[in-house]
């Protein structure tokens, strides 16, 4: 089968905010219709590993970084001393009233918001890892501790945990490696925030998709083994040592419908479109999306941009 092209927002099924049109996109179906009875549900990007879905006026936050500030990392200055801090601006006008959200494991550029977030929106359920149950308790809030398997029921839509695993560097290893098995002093660096296990989240909309989201570059392939999605959000391999990397995956996926690059963008820089790429991760987003189409052929591939509704 020939290589299908990228969708964008101009050839992806495309949702304005007050109206979730559930429509076919060009070429062989992508997503399944919305059938009657089925919830309706929209899913924008907040960059990194980072989503905002709604279903029937309920909101589900997965990994939301939008405080986005310079660590020196995209400028070969990377500084671990960097002082946490959270943008209360770019936060509030994006994230609605969340009920829900999933943490996929507790460096900054997937948790530093959390605790910000799970204080000022009455009611939100926070679900991570032990070391985020801990590094809540020290930042004053509660989250609710997951391992993987839990499979659990919020009437629209459900939550498969998964267990999983985070990105290699080149040298094998990892940025600040580490759980936390006791709550800690309140994190003021971005070196207080470790990897603390990793994990994987699949949300199924009632009636409709089945979406699956990645916080890191490596997996479990039996962990996925059954779960099908219709739709996943998968992160860019950093440092190339992870063993057939998108075929392995994909496979143990079942090939989804669709394939959802993430964790690819500059999180540096402000949120707006379209999203900023650091030169080096350009190419390793070509190879990746070179990747997916020789491993999944069928699979339509969708480079997202911010803040964009799409419908699934």
């Amino acid at each position: 089968m020939a290589d299908t092209p990228d969708l964008n927002r101009r050839t992806l099924i495309r949702t304005a905010v007050a109206a979730p049109a559930a429509l076919a996109a060009p070429g062989p179906a992508a997503f399944a219709s919305t059938a009657a009875g089925s919830r309706s549900a929209t899913f924008r990007w907040f960059g990194t590993a980072g989503w905002r879905i709604d279903i029937n006026g309920r909101t589900v936050l997965v990994d939301p970084y939008l405080s986005r500030y310079p660590t020196g990392l995209f400028t070969g200055a990377f500084n671990p001393a960097t002082p946490l801090r959270v943008d209360a601006d770019a936060i509030g006008p994006r994230i609605g009233k969340p009920e829900t959200v999933l943490v996929t494991h507790t460096h900054w550029d997937h948790f530093n918001d959390v605790p910000h977030i799970a204080r000022t929106v009455p009611g939100a359920r926070v679900f991570g890892t032990l070391t985020a149950y801990h590094l809540g308790l020290a930042s004053g809030v509660a989250t609710i501790p997951v391992k993987g398997g839990e499979y659990l029921d919020f009437g629209d839509y459900t939550v498969e945990v998964v267990a999983s695993l985070h990105s290699r560097n080149a040298a094998y290893t990892l940025a600040f490696p580490g759980v936390r098995v006791t709550a800690p002093p309140a994190p003021q660096t971005i070196a207080d925030l470790p990897e603390g296990d990793t994990l994987a989240y699949q949300v199924t909309i009632a009636g409709g998709a089945k979406v699956f989201f990645m916080g890191g570059s490596d997996f479990v392939e039996r962990n996925l083994t059954g779960l099908d999605p219709d739709v996943a959000m998968l992160a860019l391999p950093s440092g190339g040592v992870v063993h057939d990397y998108a075929g392995r995956l994909l496979a143990a996926l079942g090939h989804p419908r669709v394939v959802v690059p993430v964790h690819w963008d500059n999180f540096e820089t402000p949120l707006r479109n379209p999203p900023a790429v650091a030169a080096s991760d350009a190419a390793k987003l070509d190879a990746f999306i070179a990747a997916i189409r020789r491993a999944s052929p069928r699979s339509r591939v969708l480079r997202p941009e911010y803040d964009t509704p799409y419908t699934f």
